[in-house]
């Protein structure tokens, strides 16, 4: 007959195994992950540029932020997150000319967004500054909290000096095909408690949030060509979906910057 503490014991065993394959399962997940061909970073996909007709009220508008911000996945300007703002802020009832420039960096992480602030600071002040960061920093290590208080200040700085900011926060990591589960589960986990960090500390300091997972996650997860072959960055279908679920918050904050001047 088997007793309660032997109950105990094997339970315990099974679990301490459990624990001990799931990490071997992760681990093993994370070096294929690590070994996948990703999307190259492109620089001409920062090349400064104009949309919308000539004579039209103009627009400076700036990306700043990781791979995402820079458009890494697709190949033209165009196809770029900021490429498809600026061309629907162009075709909006308002008629804007646009002019796009990113300071944006693939690879970057939050505490990389000071350079990048300063950069966006050098001549003609932008309009609005749009935000795109924290994937790098869903899969490095280090503290979510550090990584939005890196956000916050950033946005301060741009806030401070008369700049509208629109911060999108981290995207759901449980879309990416580019992660077999459950590695893109903890992914997923960790890349929501990260949006949550970044949309408090982004808040306090002035900036407009988009939720882009709230918005977005599900067309993602529903709809595998929002991403590029990588499976990791997104397709101009999927830098399309996050256009749009930016755009009211663009609009309103380059209403609130004509309103200040």
């Amino acid at each position: 007959m088997i007793t309660i503490k032997r109950l105990a014991r094997m339970a315990t065993v099974t679990v301490i195994a459990g624990t001990v394959g799931g990490a071997a399962v992760l681990a093993a997940q994370a070096m294929a992950a690590r070994s996948r061909s990703y999307a190259k970073p492109d620089m001409r996909l920062a090349m400064r540029s104009s949309v919308g007709a000539a004579g039209k009220p103009p627009m400076r508008l700036v990306l700043l932020g990781d791979a995402t911000a820079l458009g890494v996945g697709v190949d033209r300007v165009a196809d770029t997150v900021g490429g498809q703002l600026a061309a629907l802020l162009a075709e909006g009832a308002a008629g804007r000319r646009v002019e796009l420039s990113s300071v944006a960096v693939a690879g970057s992480r939050s505490a990389d967004l000071a350079t990048q602030v300063a950069r966006a600071l050098v001549g003609p002040a932008p309009d609005v500054a749009v935000i795109l960061v924290g994937t790098n920093d869903v899969t490095h290590p280090g503290r979510g909290s550090d990584a939005a208080e890196h956000l916050g200040a950033a946005c301060r700085r741009l806030h401070d000096a008369a700049i509208p900011v629109v911060v999108g926060t981290c995207p759901d990591f449980g879309a990416l095909r580019a992660f077999a589960p459950p590695l893109r589960q903890l992914l997923g986990w960790r890349s929501r408690g990260m949006a949550r960090l970044q949309a408090s500390a982004a808040a306090a300091a002035g900036a407009v949030v988009v939720d882009l997972a709230a918005r977005t996650g599900a067309v993602f997860r529903a709809d595998a060509g929002t991403l590029c072959h990588d499976g990791f960055h997104p397709s101009a279908d999927g830098y399309r979906v996050w256009a749009h679920a930016l755009l009211p918050a663009v609009e309103e904050a380059a209403a609130v910057r004509r309103f200040l001047h």
